[in-house]
């Protein structure tokens, strides 16, 4: 045999031959004249072709005994490397082979390597490979439709000036990696104004992940957002775990309730505004960050800061873009377009055909709605399934959804005419916007009425024991 094939390799006396046996593929070699030289276990394995059967013979001798379609003629004819399709002819089989010459220094081919795999395995792996790309394709559209779920898919419902100029901002700064926050009483919609600034970025279809930092208790919140290596604590993972900021890399982060955010967490998370990179518990190198981070909160930061439960340096880095959001008595305009979007997506939901009537809209006006958006979003959704008779919502209906809320639960409406009823409800407005706002000079700002109104109603329903009217 040639002591190419042979002989021993320069790499540590390992021998070729002993490399060949273990390669997964077929190998098959030739002299320069086409003289079979050597047959790896992985060709017999695949064409069930013994090295009895052909060493020390040409390949012209076996073309048409053995198989069919035969490259290493074709290689020493054109001096090029070749791919085709051998048949087997015992097994019936198709084999995919490729057949590469070695040359020799003067020029002259010394060798044919020819190197044969299975067709059917390989058709197996093309088969696997089109089946993990509809697959990876089927979980990268599930992936989205779950981003968009988790950004919210309904537009927002306005009509308000307030909320106009809001938008605006939105859209002027959602373009950009500004860090935004977002402030505003419980139920105004801040994770709503959240999903707008992701859905209108151009980090849109990449992670969105929302953090609640008020529903983790305070010695999980740091794990859960910075992640920790193996051994950071008992009960650790092995491999350790990735954090949320980690999740959301290359996308948004929404830190809601970013107020209840404990002093020292408030540091590290200063660290990630700053320098974009973050230390996981318990490990010693950190980790670089691509991430947008949006922060929300229905605290009043600025107090907190002059309290010392905020880091001033925190609240600047937060504050670089603030978003405002009034509360809905102060953008009543708002309410008959979010009334009739909650009585259409109810009415979907429950399988309803209902409206509201302008009376309704009229009493749905004048309440304070403490509870903001998200309290008219359940009053509508309350009637809707509680009046499945009827195709209008009315002012009755009203009245009577607003009089089993909590804060009207102590009066104890009783039944009468609509003018009684009213004057009983009107109080409660009354009562309930003075103990709210402290004064009644501020309850009359909250409610939209002039203050001399305010005090006259205030005397009028018999409420002269609480604050003073000047206040």
């Amino acid at each position: 045999m040639d002591s190419t094939c042979g002989g021993a390799a320069p790499y540590g006396g390992l021998d070729f031959l002993e490399v060949c046996q273990h390669l997964y593929d077929g190998i098959h070699i030739t002299d320069g004249e086409g003289r079979i030289l050597f047959i790896n276990s992985a060709y017999t394995r695949t064409t069930g072709i013994r090295p009895d059967q052909v060493l020390g013979r040409t390949v012209a001798e076996i073309e048409g005994l053995l198989y069919k379609g035969s490259v290493t003629e074709q290689v020493l004819r054109t001096r090029q490397r070749v791919n085709s399709v051998a048949t087997i002819l015992e097994l019936g089989k198709e084999v995919l082979v490729t057949g590469t010459p070695v040359f020799a220094p003067d020029g002259e081919i010394k060798l044919v390597v020819t190197n044969t795999r299975d067709f059917p395995e390989l058709k197996r792996l093309e088969s696997q490979l089109h089946d993990l790309t509809v697959e990876r394709k089927k979980a990268d559209q599930e992936l989205a439709f779950l981003r968009r779920q988790q950004a919210g898919g309904r537009p927002l419902v306005y009509r308000s000036e307030a909320m106009e100029s809001v938008m605006e901002l939105v859209r002027t700064v959602a373009q950009t990696d500004v860090t935004v926050l977002i402030t505003g009483e419980s139920g105004t919609g801040k994770e709503l104004i959240a999903n707008e600034l992701y859905q209108n970025s151009a980090r849109r279809g990449r992670p969105f992940i929302k953090v609640n930092c008020a529903a983790i208790p305070a010695e999980l919140l740091e794990s859960e957002l910075f992640g920790y290596e193996e051994g950071a604590f008992t009960g650790a993972r092995r491999s350790g775990r990735a954090g949320m900021f980690e999740l959301a890399d290359t996308g948004v982060i929404l830190l809601d309730e970013i107020g209840d955010m404990p002093l020292p967490l408030q540091t590290k998370l200063l660290r990630v505004l700053q320098q974009r990179e973050l230390m996981r518990v318990g490990a010693t190198r950190p980790i670089k960050l691509d991430l947008r981070v949006v922060a929300a909160t229905n605290k009043d930061l600025r107090e907190e800061v002059r309290q010392g439960r905020f880091r001033e340096d925190l609240y600047y880095r937060l504050n670089v873009v603030p978003i405002d959001l009034k509360p809905l008595r102060e953008r009543r305009a708002d309410i008959p377009p979010l009334a009739e979007e909650f009585c259409q997506r109810f009415c979907k939901k429950y399988g309803r055909a209902m409206r509201v009537n302008a009376e309704g809209i009229q009493l749905l006006m004048e309440y304070p709605w403490p509870g903001n958006i998200r309290e008219l979003e359940n009053l509508i959704e309350r009637i809707v399934v509680t009046n499945a008779s009827a195709s209008t919502i009315t002012r009755s209906h009203v009245l009577a959804a607003l009089s089993s809320n909590g804060s009207f639960h102590s009066a104890g409406l009783a039944p009468g005419t609509l003018k009684q009823q009213v004057a009983a409800y009107e109080r409660e407005i009354v009562r309930h916007a003075v103990e709210r706002e402290g004064s009644i000079r501020r309850a009359a700002k909250a409610l939209g009425v002039d203050h001399s109104t305010l005090v006259k109603k205030f005397r009028q329903y018999g409420l002269e024991d609480g604050p003073a009217s000047g206040e």
